[in-house]
């Protein structure tokens, strides 16, 4: 179907002009034309012939002029000569083909013209204007204003590519701008509360200080390896190097641990392979909700489970409400980025009391080749 609509350029109400102009032709010249007595069996089937013809003249508008001024042998009307002649200026504009077009509507209608009326010079040459100049202009006309939509068309085309390029150039500028200033304050701070910590941690009076400055370093340490991720991101566009993979989680977990939390976490074994940007979703999800934990509800018991059902991974993280909650302040946007991350990936995620007095954040991933 597309391949016989490629004629009309893939638009049926061409197809349907095409029919509708080839019916009418056909019409006229029947009820309207003058067969002569010595062609009275070749009238009708040259009738039919030119105006069905027509159809063809988007694709082979000379042929079609071609077969038209062979059909006025039969005494056909000059109907058909004149779409003809509009087709090929239309097709092809100002040249040769177009010329040969004038000239055969020219030489055939003239000849037609002398027979019908001989000696009404003047009824011919408004009839070759009407018939053979006017479809010539129409269809010189109908090209020009094809050509310079099309002119238009790649002109908007290229400005919106040069918009697009521009756009992702100014973007990328900004990511760049972004990764310096994330470098200039906040790697420095994090480096400073690192070096510090590991001072502390040669100089502590006693064993438990010394842990607690030794946690500390390592945390410092293990966020600046994930803000270098996150610039080399910003920077390059490159995949995210920082955890992704679930095993990462009992080092996640361990590192919690040692700052005095209580948390129990399950892993189910064996371990699902899963999309790196699901793995990475995974440990963010549980490294955030740690930290809200941490944060809104200190020392209660946070128990983190991983399970595969199916072809579904689910996250969950929970912990028990505290009566007062705490006063470390929270800009919300913890959550926010975590539902981005997970949107991400795929997945769904629900946070929110459970109504037994805990607080619950469940993330659930397709991890299978499901529909």
């Amino acid at each position: 179907m597309k391949r016989w609509l490629s004629w009309w350029d893939g638009r049926v109400v061409l197809l349907a002009l095409d029919v509708a102009v080839a019916a009418a032709t056909i019409a006229f010249s029947l009820l309207g034309g003058d067969p002569r007595d010595q062609h009275p069996a070749l009238y009708v089937p040259a009738v039919v012939v030119s105006g069905l013809a027509l159809l063809a003249r988007r694709r082979w508008p000379l042929l079609v002029l071609g077969v038209a001024a062979l059909c006025l042998l039969a005494d056909v009307t000059l109907l058909p000569v004149t779409i003809a002649t509009y087709s090929v200026a239309a097709r092809h504009g100002v040249s040769w083909q177009t010329g040969a077009a004038v000239v055969v509507a020219g030489a055939t209608g003239n000849a037609f013209g002398l027979l019908r009326q001989p000696g009404d010079v003047t009824m011919v040459v408004i009839g070759l204007g009407f018939f053979v100049l006017g479809p010539v202009l129409g269809g010189l006309w109908m090209h020009q204003r094809a050509t310079l939509l099309a002119v238009l068309r790649d002109r908007a085309e290229e400005a919106e590519r040069a918009r697009t390029l521009l756009a992702d150039q100014a973007v990328f500028a900004e990511r760049r701008r972004i990764a310096r200033e994330m470098h200039d304050v906040v790697a420095h701070r994090v480096t400073a509360v690192a070096l510090q910590a590991g001072a502390l941690s040669l100089r502590a009076p006693d064993e438990k200080t010394e842990q607690a400055a030794e946690t500390i370093r390592a945390t410092s340490a293990t966020a600046l390896d994930e803000l270098r991720g996150i610039l080399q991101v910003l920077r390059d566009d490159a995949p995210d190097p920082g955890p992704g993979v679930l095993a990462s989680l009992e080092d996640l977990v361990a590192e919690v641990a040692a700052t005095g939390a209580r948390v129990e976490l399950t892993l189910p074994d064996p371990l699902p392979a899963v999309p790196d940007q699901v793995g990475r979703a995974v440990y963010r999800v549980v490294q955030e909700s740690l930290t809200n934990a941490g944060k809104h509800a200190p020392h209660a018991a946070v128990d983190v489970r991983l399970a595969v059902t199916g072809e579904r991974l689910a996250v969950e993280v929970t912990n028990r409400l505290t009566p007062h909650g705490s006063a470390v302040p929270g800009s919300g946007y913890g959550l926010v980025g975590m539902r981005e991350r997970v949107e991400l990936a795929g997945g769904d995620l629900r946070t929110g009391p459970t109504g037994d007095g805990r607080f619950r954040v469940l993330a659930a991933f397709r991890v299978g080749e499901g529909p």
